[in-house]
């Protein structure tokens, strides 16, 4: 298992009066997927692997939206065509997607801390602002840009810090962020490399936290004063809701199970205590569905007509899990595009994904990292 050189890590206090933020040494750890060589082709067709019925699923031939992106983490759609915008890991920058397949610099990100899995992460828009998860020196951190200009000229206006201080290192950072249906914000933060902080309802490590969009506790949370939504997590990637408004989450594991979650407001998830299932007599919630960590490492997910469907690293695959029967799942792609980082709705009913092998634990090949969609058909 590979491992990441040290750095400094934040750790977030969060008593019921507000805030303080004490600096910590991280420790050595595993990081959350390895390096395969990339087998196949950058184009494929969607047979699956264990099939199962119903809902919709890859149904028909690839293709690239956009290739020769850096690192790319994050992407969401303006809602204009194939237009979107793409997050860079190391450059810190905000790629705009136009329909031609071409990108533009929308903006950079200032202050972000590079090394490991820490860079700019997760964007999410909300209201005609773009929220976007980075890390600094001081933490991990939130901020809120207004997105300015239309189509083929968007800007970022001045950045105003939403959250800051989370805890951070060159591993296990989470950071995806989303607003849930009811129009709070999301994020999924890391244990840092110090899986206790997971259990510990003072650190904001090792969770999933909720926030009003200007970054306050709303309420409705399970404890008083803290944004901790539910705890007891690894390193979180993936969050989505269904039509009925059940959360999923995607969550690495460490030397055995990775985890598909449905998570519960204040529910503990286990870790460090337990990875994977058999928690339940001792108080945690076992997952939905687990997977080998040889098999998965679960990145970004999105629900479509209520089916889950998760992008994978190391298991290169893209999985679609019904919501309705989320024990069971189909895989896709196996092997054709190397390391799959996330998955999102995709315009006229497709989907798309999005690879990850220009990150340094990848083998690209020409044309990585890219964008590739493909339609979805009903089993």
């Amino acid at each position: 298992m590979d491992t990441t050189p040290h750095r400094r890590r934040i750790r977030r206090i969060w008593p019921v009066a507000g805030l303080a933020a004490v600096a910590a040494l991280a420790l050595a750890g595993c990081t959350d997927d390895s390096a395969r060589t990339l087998e196949g082709t950058a184009s494929a067709s969607a047979a699956p692997t264990n099939p199962t019925a119903g809902g919709p699923q890859p149904g028909g031939e690839t293709s690239d939206i956009v290739t020769g992106l850096d690192a790319p983490w994050s992407v969401v759609r303006t809602g204009d065509g194939d237009d979107a915008l793409i997050s860079e890991r190391d450059s810190a920058k905000v790629l705009e997607l136009t329909a031609a397949g071409k990108t533009r610099t929308v903006g950079t990100v200032e202050g972000v801390s590079h090394g490991g899995e820490g860079g700019l992460l997760g964007l999410a828009l909300h209201e005609g602002d773009l929220f976007v998860y980075s890390t600094a020196e001081g933490g991990n951190r939130i901020q809120r840009y207004e997105l300015t200009g239309t189509t083929g000229s968007y800007g970022l206006g001045a950045a105003t810090t939403v959250v800051d201080g989370l805890p951070s290192n060159s591993f296990h950072n989470g950071g995806r962020i989303a607003f849930g249906p009811d129009g709070m914000l999301y994020a999924s933060v890391g244990d840092a490399g110090d899986g206790e902080d997971a259990q510990d309802r003072d650190s904001l490590a090792g969770k999933i936290l909720r926030f009003t969009p200007d970054g306050q506790v709303p309420g409705g949370n399970p404890f008083r004063g803290s944004p901790v939504w539910s705890l007891g997590h690894r390193n979180v990637q993936g969050m989505a809701w269904t039509a009925d408004g059940t959360m999923f989450a995607s969550e690495f594991g460490q030397d055995t199970w990775d985890e598909l979650n449905v998570i519960e407001k204040g529910q503990d998830y286990g870790w460090p205590e337990v990875e994977g299932k058999g928690g339940e007599d001792q108080g945690f919630v076992d997952p939905v569905q687990q997977w080998s960590t040889d098999d998965a490492s679960p990145s970004g997910i999105t629900v479509i007509d209520d089916t889950v469907f998760i992008a994978n690293l190391r298991g290169e695959v893209v999985r679609a899990v019904p919501a309705s029967a989320p024990t069971t799942s189909t895989e896709f792609f196996a092997g054709d595009f190397g390391r799959i980082r996330t998955v999102l709705a995709g315009p006229e009913g497709a989907l798309w994904f999005v690879t990850n092998n220009t990150d340094g634990r990848g083998d690209p090949t020409a044309g990585d990292d890219r964008i590739v969609s493909v339609p979805l058909a009903t089993s």
